[in-house]
């Protein structure tokens, strides 16, 4: 019984030891340097996008995702302006639907 108590206290502290990490390398160490690049990842491409890929993809790449995030901070500004209830003056078509006539977040797509 006391060899029993005594194994599973040792088999506990086992658990809370530092262990080992191991350092692993990558093969793709062409954009280390770059800005954002940063520990403990340093370059995260998780989907091998840029496996084989030179300078310039890796500007395209970059230059496309700032664009989207800046499209996404402007669409979801304008989601909390519009449930603020301003709207814009006008139509939105030569019908005669205004702004003002289009409800906001999802009673606008039913």
């Amino acid at each position: 019984m006391n060899l029993t108590i005594l194994a599973s206290l040792v088999a506990s502290a086992a658990a809370f030891a530092p262990s080992q990490v191991a350092q692993t390398s990558t093969t793709l160490n062409a954009f280390e340097g770059e800005i954002g690049a940063q520990a403990p990842l340093g370059f995260f491409d998780p989907l091998g996008l840029l496996d084989d890929a030179d300078q310039e993809r890796f500007d395209r790449l970059r230059y496309v995702e700032i664009k989207h995030g800046r499209i996404a901070q402007l669409a979801f500004l304008g989601n909390i302006i519009t449930r603020a209830g301003v709207h814009l003056p006008g139509n939105i078509d030569y019908d005669g639907t205004s702004f003002d006539s289009i409800p906001n977040g999802w009673a606008a797509v039913g």
